[in-house]
């Protein structure tokens, strides 16, 4: 620890001396009469620690000697990333994954729950990406570049890349534009953990999009965007998305205009208040698919409106330092696919193909959730996170005739809970002008509890007979940020 505080005071210096030196440089010029470079937002002067703050991307950094200024232009380049390690091991069902989605966890006294439980470990998740900003007459042009290695099997060491965020964002801080994949509106991920983008009641999409942003007022944020849409169903068939393939032909999943998005964020003093909702419409045609009866086509209107709250605990009680109260809470019909981890594939549920069925529908899903977390501080470099979350689901009588144990059958949740509870080590963190930043290094053991209850109940479940899964999971974790 003594040589990360040595290195760490070698790059405050480091850093002292190069904006000594472009100081000295711009005085050169003013001498000169030559017009001094602005100063670009956001990767100068690079600071050295972390920066995984509440108002910042989860896990990215800005260290000495990543961010430079590309010679003779108004551009600057920041590479960021982290490598990361985490092993994982379940008391209950095999469930080989280290994504696990609350909505398929192994149901009770199927074969993988009798197999038992078993040890996995991967560094898939470790990520990189590249940042440019360059001043413009219309403001800053910031571009970014971002992957992991997310997108192969998860018991594979063959990690394949893949694309996470392509963007560029040009304006200021009242007004600004992008386009691009970036992270959805409706995204919150409302507390820290160490698992991978599963967690129950908790958005991770990222979609290509054109997005607005304004300040409407000191500390409060509107965002509107129209975002890729990817109408999802179940039926009788399977689950079915506008790339899947239904014998062999093509999908009767249909998209026709995009999603419409908005957002309203606040921010005083630690305290952040949001608002999100969206409005997007589902579509299903026949014709031209494998799908009986032919020639019907149906459209519903999906809507969905969230909102949560972070808490600083300090205005309470000074002791408490940098505690947070979280919570959240939504309610929608058809916003499934933004709940990947829950209610993958079910924005809505048809009776086509199901006997007797001459005039198929196409139903919304019903849900609606809350989470309940706090994030404690037992000293600048420890931290912990703990989480109840609920969520429940809504569907047509017609799903009981879906076939026992088939797919379509065994991921309709009537109700799933879930519980965090985590213990993170950062030996570089501080706390700077009341912010608070991770640093280079976190050290983390989780906990993560999980049920899930069949629509249905066991008649659902089939051959097991049991109509509730139960998952029980222990992980730990490494992250290396550069």
């Amino acid at each position: 620890q003594a040589e990360a505080q040595a290195a760490a005071a070698e790059a405050r210096a480091a850093a002292a001396e190069a904006r000594a030196a472009q100081a000295e440089l711009a005085a050169a010029r003013a001498d000169a009469g030559t017009p001094q470079p602005a100063n670009i937002p956001g990767l100068m002067p690079p600071e050295p620690m972390g920066d995984q703050t509440a108002t910042g991307d989860a896990l990215r950094s800005d260290l000495p000697g990543i961010a430079f200024r590309v010679p003779g232009t108004e551009t600057q380049v920041r590479l960021y990333g982290f490598v990361k390690l985490t092993g994982y091991y379940d008391f209950d069902g095999r469930n080989q994954t280290d994504a696990p989605a609350p909505q398929t966890i192994p149901l009770t006294g199927s074969p993988a729950d009798q197999q038992g439980g078993d040890f996995g470990m991967t560094a898939r998740f470790s990520r990189f990406g590249i940042d440019t900003r360059s001043l413009t007459a219309w403001g800053t042009l910031e571009t970014r570049l971002e992957g992991d290695f997310g997108g192969g099997a998860p018991t594979s060491n063959n990690a394949v890349f893949r694309l996470r965020q392509a963007w560029a964002e040009l304006g200021d801080e009242s007004f600004r534009v992008l386009g691009g994949q970036a992270n959805s509106l409706w995204n919150e991920g409302v507390f820290e953990t160490l698992i991978d983008a599963t967690n129950l009641n908790q958005s991770f999409v990222r979609q290509a999009q054109l997005r607005v942003t304004g300040r409407l007022a000191e500390g409060l944020t509107g965002q509107v965007s129209i975002e890729a849409p990817d109408t999802s169903y179940t039926s009788l068939a399977g689950v079915f998305t506008p790339g899947s393939s239904l014998e062999g032909g093509a999908s009767p999943a249909f998209n026709s205009v995009p999603d419409l998005l908005a957002r309203l964020t606040y921010r005083q003093d630690g305290l952040e208040l949001g608002a999100r909702g969206l409005l997007r419409q589902l579509e299903i045609r026949t014709t031209g698919t494998a799908a009986a009866p032919p020639g019907v086509s149906d459209t519903t209107t999906a809507w969905g409106v969230a909102g949560h709250v972070r808490f600083p605990m300090r205005w309470i009680a000074e002791a408490l330092g940098q505690d947070e109260l979280l919570g959240m809470a939504f309610y929608g019909d058809g916003i499934g696919r933004y709940f990947a981890g829950q209610t993958s594939g079910q924005d809505a549920l048809t009776n086509l193909g199901l006997p007797g069925v001459t005039s198929p529908s196409l139903d919304a899903v019903t849900s609606y959730g809350a989470i309940l977390a706090y994030r404690r501080f037992w000293a600048t470099t420890v931290r912990s996170n703990f989480s109840y979350a609920y969520a429940h689901n809504d569907y047509p009588t017609y799903a009981l005739g879906f076939t026992p144990g088939s797919p379509s059958a065994t991921l309709l949740n009537r109700e799933m809970q879930q519980v965090f509870a985590n213990l993170i080590w950062s030996p570089f963190a501080e706390v700077r002008n009341g912010t608070f930043g991770s640093g280079w290094l976190d050290l983390g053991l989780e906990y993560l509890f999980t049920r899930r209850d069949l629509f249905g109940g066991a008649a659902a479940a089939g051959g097991s007979g049991v109509g509730h899964a139960i998952a029980n999971r222990i992980l730990f974790a490494l992250v290396a940020r550069f």
